[in-house]
């Protein structure tokens, strides 16, 4: 296929065109008092969150009276310091709620990675079973679930939830050995029951270990600290 002359020129003005264009466009400068803060605020209560002006008011057009001050109050992070930030309050059209409703925007009871950060520790359970532990990276990071894939239909977006429960008591192996399989059929079950995920009943080490597993890792946790300042 052959260009003409002129075809040539026009196609190399275009692309100047579009060239100088992107560049301008990149090279925009913030605006904070058009697009609101820069930086991205987190909030560590009621639970550690982040919101980004960016992606509200430049990207998607709102412009801050969309939310202040009938939503929000415009004194950074003032809204973490009232027990009614809540998601249930969100639920109700409040708050981020008011968008966040599913219609206007994505629910705020769904894409919680969005907003929220899954807790990078791991947990340990003492409660109903000694002790188990679970690690939500090996979930969200190499499983890549969604945390509404357990939480609220399994599991409560509750700190202490299952540990608030009270612990089952009965002299009777049958009886026990039933409110065991019940337990596992009701929490991680519902996924490791070896067609998900390998199941419940078998690789119970892996969470479950034990009082003398806790004490080893947590004098693991300890030996590594003081060698580390030996070292330092």
């Amino acid at each position: 296929m052959t260009h003409t002359p002129l075809l040539k020129k026009c196609l190399f003005l275009l692309s100047a065109f579009l060239l100088i264009t992107g560049n301008a466009l990149a090279d925009e400068t913030y605006d904070p008092d058009t697009y609101g803060p820069e930086a991205p605020i987190v909030w560590e209560k009621p639970a550690r969150a982040t919101f980004d002006h960016k992606i509200h008011t430049m990207d998607a057009g709102l412009d801050c009276a969309a939310c202040h001050d009938d939503l929000f109050a415009m004194e950074s992070k003032e809204e973490s310091k009232r027990e009614t930030f809540t998601m249930e309050e969100m639920a109700q059209g409040k708050f981020c709620g008011a968008c966040h409703n599913g219609n206007d925007a994505f629910d705020s009871s769904t894409q919680c990675a969005s907003c929220h950060f899954p807790p990078t520790e791991k947990i340990v359970f003492t409660q109903p079973v000694k002790t188990v532990v679970f690690d939500h990276s090996i979930h969200t990071g190499k499983a890549k679930l969604a945390c509404e894939s357990c939480h609220k239909k399994v599991f409560t977006m509750k700190q202490g939830g299952i540990e608030a429960v009270q612990p089952f008591k009965s002299e009777n192996p049958a009886e026990k050995r039933q409110y065991l399989v019940d337990l596992h059929k009701k929490y991680c079950g519902t996924c490791h029951d070896s067609s998900q995920a390998f199941g419940y009943l078998t690789r119970c080490t892996v969470c479950h270990i034990g009082v003398k597993g806790l004490e080893q890792k947590a004098n693991g946790t300890a030996e590594k600290e003081t060698h580390a300042k030996k070292n330092s």
